[in-house]
């Protein structure tokens, strides 16, 4: 279990984190999601000893991760894939972290196998693609065959095939009793593959909640209307300013601003016959940008936006 109480990271006059209270809690895979910017690095690296907090504390299945006198074995980590000597070989690289904990080489031999490295063992760290090099920082952190999971961003770079491998992993990880806190800023994968959230922007806690609650928040998106008159309900329905009207297909709608009902009534009142009247729920993207849109602290420019003072007139 990871327990953060109050957490806050101040560089100089910027807050980094400020004041997060969360809980990660065993059985289950849990999300960590912000924007770029929104204090989630900081935060894993002040949960795995990296970062000290300025003030607050967090703790590592009831201590500090400092604390622990044999860290592989209680908090398995992966936070930057490329911290590997490029000259060292995927064993050669994992039975050096297994020396300093007395792992031995059957234990090296097995998560070798797991990530699918049993082909490239040899090969040295610093030709591997990106996605063997996820591979390899996965293979690191389930080692010590530790009771707790971080995360940050597991699935990049790797192909189909690897992201699958990776979901897999961590919901079976989770279903044998462990806490696996997970960053990604892939949003239908997060839906695949985490069962809770915590999302945070500028540094503060905004969401700590089941996935399923998190989207039923955003409500429904649009109402899906098909019939045989599209172009015909379409031009109707355009003139209340209120309403967004977007085609999907020569004889689908999709409507925002309004219920089924509503659509309902206003499709027979000018005897226009419904094949199909269904809500489009909330996607968890859609769910993550209303919770984070006014807590983006870099932001890119509309297309069109002059850049330079003096670019448009």
């Amino acid at each position: 279990m990871i327990e953060a109480q109050h957490l806050t990271k101040r560089y100089g006059p910027r807050t980094a984190v400020d004041g997060m209270t969360f809980t990660v809690r065993p059985g289950r895979v849990t999300g960590f999601l912000g924007p770029n910017g929104a204090g989630k690095s900081t935060t894993m690296r002040m949960v795995v000893g990296l970062d000290r907090p300025t003030s607050g504390r967090v703790t590592v299945n009831g201590a500090p991760y400092a604390r622990h006198r044999a860290p592989l074995g209680e908090v398995g980590v992966l936070l930057d894939a490329k911290a590997v000597h490029p000259g060292r070989s995927a064993r050669a690289h994992l039975r050096a972290l297994a020396a300093t904990h007395g792992i031995g080489d059957a234990r090296v031999d097995e998560v070798v196998e797991l990530a699918g490295l049993g082909a490239v063992a040899h090969v040295r760290a610093g030709r591997f693609s990106l996605g063997m090099g996820q591979r390899l920082g996965i293979a690191a952190a389930l080692l010590g065959d530790p009771a707790t999971l971080v995360l940050d961003e597991p699935v990049n770079g790797l192909d189909p095939e690897g992201v699958l491998w990776v979901r897999t992993l961590l919901r079976a990880l989770a279903a044998e009793g462990r806490t696996v806190l997970l960053s990604s800023h892939l949003m239908s994968e997060m839906a695949l593959t985490a069962d809770h959230l915590v999302v945070v922007g500028r540094g503060r806690v905004v969401a700590d909640a089941p996935v399923a609650d998190v989207v039923a928040r955003a409500g429904t998106a649009a109402v899906r209307v098909r019939t045989p008159e599209a172009a015909r309900l379409a031009a109707a329905l355009v003139r209340d300013p209120a309403l967004r009207v977007v085609s999907t297909a020569a004889d689908t709608l999709e409507v925002s601003g309004a219920d089924a009902p509503a659509l309902a009534a206003a499709a027979a009142g000018i005897g226009v016959v419904l094949h199909e009247l269904a809500p489009v729920q909330a996607s968890l993207e859609d769910a993550y940008l209303q919770l984070t849109g006014g807590e983006v602290e870099y932001r890119a420019a509309a297309p069109g936006t002059p850049t330079t003072p003096g670019a448009s007139r």
